[in-house]
């Protein structure tokens, strides 16, 4: 199973920031990577995560948004 967590960021993105601090240790805890990917200047990234980033979504799809909590990222990790 891929165990690659994706973050959407903006450019300048204070929440993005905040959210960072809190998924890295929980994922060097549950074994897993960060990847972040910049919905800046692609507009079909930017119509489904304008509003919303940052945003996190799991390999199988799962998604949630800020705000999170770090239980909230470990339940999102252990979801089949």
């Amino acid at each position: 199973m891929d165990k690659t967590l994706t973050l959407y960021t903006g450019a300048h993105c204070h929440l993005c920031d905040q959210a960072k601090a809190l998924l890295y240790p929980v994922l060097q805890e549950a074994g897993w990577q960060l990847q972040e990917v910049s919905i800046t200047g692609d507009e079909h990234l930017q119509s489904l995560f304008g509003v919303r980033i940052p945003v996190v979504a799991t390999p199988n799809g799962h998604e949630k948004g800020w705000p999170f909590t770090a239980g909230q990222i470990r339940r999102l990790l252990a979801k089949p």
